[in-house]
């Protein structure tokens, strides 16, 4: 598409002016040049400047901070959601929805076929006699390919008017928002105000062709004029804004340029790693890489939670329990309701934030979306929200995990086998 081929000549362009002058990166960016690079080939992504990067640590705070703003919306409400549920949660969103529509904002939504499978048929026919655009992400039908059903769109995307963006782990359903029987639900999404916003917009309307297959032109409506130069002159980049790349992947990327990412950032630590994760089944290379990190010295904590939403899944995660702790790596088991933040956090220097969970599928088949920050002010926030976390949290001994029953260990065993179908 038009959006796919300005966003790759854009990364191009700017990946030859930091080769020619690399002094550029000085400062905090330098020590993550290489994995800067290494983001501009696989994912054809920008080194972009913003003016504002928000976190919110629950469902229900980042909910109500997306419903704020596309109240605010004027003229342009883009939607992508993994999940959409016709529940109190998704009926406030049709509301918001169809009454934006009547004053005139062009709304598009989007959502996963399979993630959203419960959704009602009357929700969506209501959206679209409101004049919504309503599109079904890889439908499910008795003729499609079992190759394709298993390749989902895993994202969470919201833009409105092309200026603010969110991104996270946070979809449209009541559990995220009320919580579930274990507790409230914890979750890390983002609220991004910047040039990043080109470029998440860039990867909804490029979803939005995909699905529909078509091809679109480019549209300035969409992209306000914001400066996406990085600097002025010769002037090194300013170190007051916060420097975000933005990294989709997908069946359809080259690269598996999250994975990527993640694994140029572990090797690239120095210090400390923190992660928080609902699900942990990951491939060689990064459960490798962890490993190694944590042998060299490096601090690398891993909080999970300790009752997930699915059995399966939280059997594959504690089966790797054992060889981490054995490399010195510390779990956590989070027990205060559950905890669904895909989140890394590098030596108090840089963060990544998104939706991409530590698993095969997040990794070589969903459509993901990740924010990579390089900013100590913002990293310090997530840092500070997972000490907050570990608190709420146990850590776990080899000793006494290794004491567990034997029906357990089956039970992971079995459902380690499965985990690169989960």
């Amino acid at each position: 598409s038009s959006d796919y081929k300005i966003k790759s000549d854009l990364s191009k362009k700017q990946l030859e002016e930091f080769r020619k002058e690399p002094w550029k990166l000085d400062g905090l960016l330098h020590p993550y040049s290489k994995l800067i690079f290494q983001n501009m080939l696989c994912s054809h992504t920008l080194l972009e400047r913003n003016s504002d990067i928000t976190f919110y640590f629950t469902g229900r705070e980042a909910l109500d901070a997306m419903f704020e703003e596309m109240e605010k919306a004027r003229h342009h409400i883009h939607l992508q959601s993994y999940i959409i549920l016709s529940d109190k949660t998704g009926e406030r969103l049709k509301k918001l929805l169809i009454k934006k529509a009547g004053e005139g904002v062009n709304v598009k939504v989007m959502y996963d076929d399979i993630g959203s499978f419960s959704l009602k048929k009357s929700y969506v026919k209501e959206l679209a006699a409101a004049g919504i655009e309503v599109i079904r992400f890889a439908p499910i039908r008795l003729v499609t390919p079992a190759s394709k059903l298993n390749y989902r769109n895993h994202r969470k995307i919201l833009i409105v008017d092309g200026i603010t963006a969110f991104l996270g782990g946070v979809n449209i359903a009541d559990r995220y928002y009320y919580g579930i029987s274990s507790g409230d639900w914890y979750d890390t999404h983002v609220r991004i105000r910047g040039n990043s916003v080109y470029s998440i917009q860039a990867s909804f309307l490029m979803d939005r062709n995909f699905a529909m297959d078509r091809k679109f032109r480019f549209s300035r409506k969409y992209y306000p004029k914001i400066n996406i130069n990085l600097s002025s002159g010769n002037d090194r980049l300013q170190e007051h804004q916060i420097y975000t790349q933005i990294i989709s992947s997908g069946p359809d990327s080259d690269w598996a340029g999250i994975m990527g990412c993640y694994f140029g950032a572990i090797t690239a630590a120095e210090k400390h790693i923190y992660i928080m994760t609902p699900y942990f089944a990951p491939n060689p290379t990064i459960l490798n890489s962890l490993k190694t990190v944590a042998l060299g010295n490096v601090d690398v904590k891993i909080l999970l939670p300790e009752k997930s939403d699915s059995r399966v899944a939280q059997w594959s995660s504690m089966s790797y329990v054992s060889e981490l702790l054995e490399a010195g790596i510390k779990i956590y088991l989070f027990g205060k309701g559950f905890n669904h933040a895909k989140v890394i956090s590098i030596d108090g220097k840089m963060c990544m934030v998104g939706s991409a969970n530590f698993d095969n599928r997040s990794f070589e088949h969903n459509f993901e979306i990740m924010s990579a920050i390089y900013d100590e002010e913002r990293t310090s926030v997530i840092e500070s929200h997972f000490s907050d976390m570990l608190n709420s949290s146990t850590c776990l001994s080899l000793l006494k995990w290794e004491k567990r029953s034997r029906k357990e260990k089956i039970a992971e065993s079995l459902s380690r086998l499965w985990s690169p179908l989960l």
